[in-house]
């Protein structure tokens, strides 16, 4: 299993579409292969920060969700959506893999 980390540069005068843009990406990532952790905007600290995480089987299961993402009506929507209205201004991923299991007892893995 791996977890895709995406970090993003945003407008910070742009939170609004930002949070747009990851409410959408709530539909269209789960229905198109992916485990869908979240999307995080800034609150307080760093204001042009922002962060979308999910989890997929392997990097194989990555290509084929990018695919079905690429097709997806939404999916295609939010691209344009992004580009339009410029909110990100950068946008980096990284993809990790858990090794600090076993967690204790109580502590979800």
């Amino acid at each position: 299993m791996l977890t895709c980390v995406i970090r993003y540069h945003i407008d910070p005068t742009k939170t609004a579409q930002f949070a747009e843009y990851a409410r959408n990406w709530g539909q269209a990532i789960p229905r198109c292969g992916a485990d869908l952790v979240g999307y995080f905007a800034p609150h307080e600290g760093s204001s042009t920060l922002a962060y979308g995480i999910y989890t997929i089987a392997s990097l194989s299961a990555y290509e084929a969700y990018r695919a079905k993402l690429a097709a997806d009506p939404l999916g295609r929507e939010n691209y344009l959506f992004a580009q339009r209205e410029k909110f990100l201004l950068r946008e980096d991923r990284t993809f990790l893999r858990l090794v600090s299991a076993p967690h204790a007892p109580g502590v979800p893995a």
